[in-house]
């Protein structure tokens, strides 16, 4: 796995890019091109502890998800820590720091 992380201050708003890399691959895709099923099944961003985004996922999502999102109460220098979890409960981690 791995991901990329962009978080920009735009104003008051915080404006995170957030490139995923996982197969996204459910039992039936499984199934049909013979890999094993992988799939996250969460993702949490917060800064300073605090949740400012989270989404709940599954393999409906395409190979590699992109999101794109914006919240407020964040400053420049902020660290912005992404949190995923998989379908068989392997947690991973990444950190950028909001420009």
């Amino acid at each position: 796995m791995g991901m990329k992380i962009k978080a920009k201050l735009k104003k008051d708003e915080t404006e995170v890019k957030l490139l995923l890399s996982s197969p996204m691959v459910g039992k039936e895709e499984s199934e049909t091109k013979k890999v094993p099923v992988s799939y996250l099944t969460h993702v949490t961003a917060k800064v300073g502890g605090k949740v400012v985004w989270e989404a709940s996922t599954g393999p409906f999502l395409s190979k590699d998800p992109y999101f794109m999102f914006v919240f407020k109460g964040a400053k420049a220098g902020d660290e912005l820590v992404i949190d995923t979890i998989d379908d068989k409960g392997a947690t991973e981690t990444d950190k950028a720091v909001i420009k």
